[in-house]
């Protein structure tokens, strides 16, 4: 341990080594692709990031003889804490190499500051809300690597526990083949329950930013009961547009109207991690071209669901369950066409009984898995 020091991540160089080192330690690894490098800054910049207008974080850095060996976020987040009232703060960004030592002491100066901050718990990882990248991966390690959707190798999860943490939640995403997968019994339903009702739409481009204001309101309504739900501010539904735009193919976002009113919704990115695997997270001085190229030339032929969605008044009806499955066949039509052979559905609750049966009963097999954990402070 003498020589394994831990600081502050503190101006844009050390901000740079904390967002180089998974490239590092992963490299080579089957499930990894580096995230682009300018859209991490974006993210984790406490002034850029319109999460930080509620929350606070602090990232450090553990050295060995200089160099980066791991590195750890800690967040409070004050809109988690008036919805929960329960004194947690989260830990994120958990990366290192596989030593002991290490995730002790990354863990203990995140858990220092927390109880600084006056929080008696701390969950996670949250990368860096419940909103974004969550768990540490525990199964599929060998899958493709998906947008939005973390990596870690296998060492991590028995580090985690090493230092006292217990599991929390588990949360499975599902593989979606979408050459295979079966027609739903979603129009058939709606012909039974709301004839002439509903009305089943892409997404209009021309409109953008009212349409994903439409999706994102439809997903605080729906998810606002879920573990952990904390809604998306305005500020960070303005972020997620401009963020998303230029990845949102319009028949691959869909909404389903009842009575005129976007009532259910379904949104697939492109897997841009296909698109970036080799570009080490630059895109300077070719990567923009290569990026371009393989989006809209070469195509791609995996897709990410990160938002999908029937409203709280229809949830556990079977009209709602049919809104659902027509989104889902609708983007099942269009990613056939488009030649996307994959697209990931998730995360879901591994005890959300019913989104899990929907999503097997239209072809969706589990294929990943991730664990939140938990530790008192004392």
């Amino acid at each position: 341990m003498s020589n394994l020091t831990i600081e502050v991540v503190d101006g844009s160089r050390a901000l740079g080594e904390f967002i180089e080192l998974p490239n590092r330690l992963y490299k080579g690894h089957k499930g990894f692709a580096p995230q682009l490098a300018f859209e991490r800054r974006l993210t984790l910049r406490f002034d850029k990031n319109p999460y930080f207008q509620h929350a606070e974080g602090r990232y450090w850095l553990a050295r060995r003889d200089g160099k980066v060996v791991g590195r750890i976020s800690a967040q409070v987040d004050q809109m988690y804490l008036q919805r929960y009232q329960d004194q947690t703060g989260h830990f994120g960004m958990i990366d290192a190499e596989d030593d002991p030592a290490i995730f002790a002491a990354l863990f203990q100066a995140a858990e220092a500051w927390l109880r600084s901050k006056g929080m008696k718990r701390v969950t996670g990882p949250f990368n860096l809300s419940i909103n974004e990248e969550i768990g540490v991966q525990i199964s599929g390690f060998d899958e493709r690597s998906m947008l939005l959707m973390g990596y870690n190798p296998a060492y991590v999860a028995p580090r985690v526990e090493g230092v006292g943490y217990a599991p929390l939640k588990t949360v499975i995403a599902y593989d979606y083949d979408i050459m295979k997968a079966p027609v739903t019994l979603g129009r058939r339903l709606v012909e039974r329950y709301a004839a002439g009702r509903v009305v089943v739409r892409q997404i209009e481009m021309k409109n953008f930013d009212s349409e994903v204001r439409a999706l994102l309101d439809i997903f605080n309504d729906a998810w606002q009961d879920n573990w952990g739900f904390v809604p998306l501010t305005e500020e960070e539904v303005k972020l997620t547009a401009k963020t998303l735009k230029p990845l949102v193919e319009p028949d691959l976002a869909w909404f389903a109207e009842l009575d005129g009113v976007p009532t259910a919704m379904i949104l697939a990115l492109p897997n841009v991690n296909e698109a970036i695997a080799d570009l080490n997270g630059k895109i300077l001085p070719f990567g923009w071209a290569k990026l371009l190229w393989r989006l809209k030339v070469k195509g791609l032929k995996s897709a990410r669901v990160p938002l999908m969605g029937v409203r709280m008044g229809l949830r556990h009806t079977p009209l709602g369950a049919a809104l659902a499955m027509m989104v889902i066949d609708q983007l099942r039509a269009n990613g056939v066409r488009r030649g996307i052979e994959h697209a990931e559905l998730g995360w879901i609750l591994d005890n959300n009984a019913v989104v899990r049966r929907m999503i097997e009963q239209v072809g969706g097999v589990a294929y990943k898995t991730y664990r939140l954990y938990e530790k008192a402070l004392a």
